[in-house]
């Protein structure tokens, strides 16, 4: 089975203190920690069991500056068998769709039968996977939390749904899956596997490879704009209550009465 994961470079959230820059445009960006969505990586992890399981081959892929090349190479060390990087200077400033046009252009290149995207990244908008699909006109499943390989033409996906149900659907392959986090846990990469990809070639593809209109990517082909980066005013404080468990359950009730919760 031939897979592609979707991979992004973003912000550690775990190791950075995220602040608006001054002129409310972005966020600060000096000096932050990157690392390598946190979806995406459970896509990975999921791709690489799947081929261990049934055979075949996980390509990782990313949009971004020559810097995302650290992440190609981190989800290689990981496992993945090749990475390839989409680059290019009039990629920046690439809505949802544009995003998705880039990889729907590098995945007509090959002959993918599965294709893996976190179910979302660091804008939290969860739009490429969905996009893709729909260029591609393949079948798309989102927030994805458990994969059975029928066949080489079916695949069986579940979600989570209402309640704490799961939710069990049968697919034609090719399709797109959008990974939730719990499906798996990914494996720990060490410094030896980090060693035995740094000298391996990734291809970068920009938009002549690809070949890619500039008016389709990038900012003149983006339907959607960021206007303003805030932080929203704090409210109100939470109100403590104190005394024994019956003293705060009576002024718990009295509360609730004069909020109109309860009558």
């Amino acid at each position: 089975m031939e897979i592609l994961v979707c991979i992004k470079r973003v912000p550690d959230t775990a190791e950075n203190e995220i602040e608006v820059n001054r002129d409310g445009t972005d966020i600060e960006r000096d000096d932050l920690v990157y690392s390598v969505n946190e979806w995406d990586n459970y896509a990975v992890e999921e791709a690489i069991q799947i081929r261990d399981k049934v055979g075949g081959n996980v390509t990782v892929v990313s949009v971004g500056d020559e810097n995302a090349e650290e992440v190609v190479r981190r989800e290689m060390a990981m496992g993945a068998d090749q990475g390839i990087l989409l680059s290019d200077d009039v990629f920046e400033g690439s809505d949802g769709k544009g995003v998705a046009t880039i990889l729907k252009a590098e995945i007509e290149k090959g002959k993918y039968d599965l294709i893996l995207t976190g179910a979302q990244a660091d804008d939290g908008a969860g739009q490429v996977g969905g996009m893709l699909a729909a260029m591609l006109d393949w079948p798309f499943a989102s927030l994805v939390n458990k994969i059975e390989i029928s066949d080489d033409k079916k695949i069986s996906v579940g979600r989570e749904i209402a309640g704490g149900n799961q939710e069990m659907n049968e697919m034609d392959l090719p399709c797109v899956l959008s990974i939730q986090t719990g499906i798996n846990e990914p494996r720990y990469v060490g410094i030896r596997g980090i060693r035995k990809v740094a000298s391996v070639d990734i291809p970068v593809h920009g938009m002549g490879e690809l070949g890619l209109s500039p008016d389709r990517i990038g900012k003149a082909g983006a339907k959607v704009n960021c206007l303003d980066y805030f932080v929203p005013d704090p409210g109100e404080g939470a109100e403590m209550l104190e005394g024994s468990t019956d003293e705060i359950l009576d002024k718990l009730v009295e509360i609730l009465k004069s909020k109109g919760g309860i009558k």
